[in-house]
């Protein structure tokens, strides 16, 4: 059991207990305050953030933190950012099982210390990873649920939405629900 980030983050970055080691160019572990009551979980690094080390840098991530700041979210300020895999998948693929399964106690333990009482789920990797195995992201995004006295809420990843912009609105949505939830929830969240 961790009791610092900086050991956690250290043997992190030393891990090769998967292939996806040997092809990294930074391990991607997270950002933002490690004191947050919320955090968001995507599925894995893509270019952009192999090559910086930090999550949700491309387009999709520019995408992101505009929905971020529209609900008065920060990145560096009041949530944390993480993956499900913290090296990127060739050719952006989705992550293995065994990729999951492997990388999943570095998040465990993230989670752990951080404490989240929300966690948003960037995603059907993560929200079926996190939520339940059956999460269908287009049917069941933006609601609630209490695991383990943790809320838990899947939206769509930032890269579907560039993908399929027709999906942007509900997204929003799914924000503003999320903005909702932590002004009933959160102790600190917006006073950061």
């Amino acid at each position: 059991m961790y009791e610092s980030w900086e050991q956690l983050k250290n043997d992190c970055l030393k891990c090769t207990a998967c292939p996806l080691a040997e092809t990294r160019n930074n391990l991607v572990f997270g950002v933002g305050n490690e004191n947050a009551e919320v955090m968001f979980v995507g599925e894995g690094p893509g270019y952009n953030e192999d090559m910086q080390g930090e999550p949700f840098v491309g387009r999709g991530g520019q995408l992101l933190d505009k929905y971020l700041t529209y609900i008065d979210l920060d990145r560096h300020k009041n949530i944390y950012i993480a993956n499900m895999v913290k090296c990127r998948p060739p050719e952006n693929r989705d992550p293995k099982d065994a990729e999951l399964d492997v990388c999943i106690e570095w998040l465990r333990h993230q989670t752990r210390l951080i404490h989240p009482k929300i966690i948003v789920c960037l995603g059907r990797i993560s929200a079926q990873r996190l939520i339940s195995k059956d999460f269908r992201v287009t049917k069941e995004h933006g609601v609630f649920y209490d695991k383990g006295g943790i809320l838990f809420m899947g939206t769509f990843h930032p890269a579907a939405l560039l993908r399929n912009p027709n999906n942007k609105p509900e997204a929003l949505e799914d924000f503003l629900a999320l903005k909702k939830k932590i002004t009933e929830v959160c102790s600190h969240t917006y006073d950061l």
